[in-house]
């Protein structure tokens, strides 16, 4: 039997093997594992969310975790007002904004922009 599993570091530690190391060194490579596969992506995507959240202004357009899609009206420390349609405004916690779609920065910029770099752009996109 120990000739069958005496490869396994597991099995060695389980039969008395003695090979405490082996067994260590196992259970640290398996931790490694999940801190790249699942605790550091993890932990990323909790830090954009916050930097997210923090950056909300007016003007935003944002989709909230039920799939309700509006435009930020106003911001306060807990909560922002989204305009859904002419007449509907709903108040929302901020952890309930899911994404920004597109920021009022985005679009101010975009507007700024000369007619004659939007026909440069859209004939480059063209020719690729």
């Amino acid at each position: 039997m120990n000739i069958l599993f005496g490869n396994l570091p597991l099995m060695q530690a389980a039969a008395g093997g003695g090979q405490m190391t082996t067994t260590i060194l196992t259970f640290g490579l398996v931790f490694v594992i999940f801190y790249f596969l699942i605790i550091r992506p993890q932990n990323k995507k909790k830090k954009e969310t916050a930097e997210m959240l923090k950056s909300l202004q007016k003007g935003d357009k944002i989709v909230t975790i039920g799939g309700i899609r509006g435009t930020i009206q106003s911001v306060k420390e807990e909560t922002v007002t989204v305009k859904i349609d002419t007449n509907t405004k709903m108040v929302f916690s901020r952890s309930a904004i899911s994404s920004v779609t597109e920021r009022k920065s985005d679009r101010a910029a975009a507007a700024k922009r000369k007619p004659a770099e939007i026909e440069e752009d859209t004939e480059d996109g063209a020719e690729e």
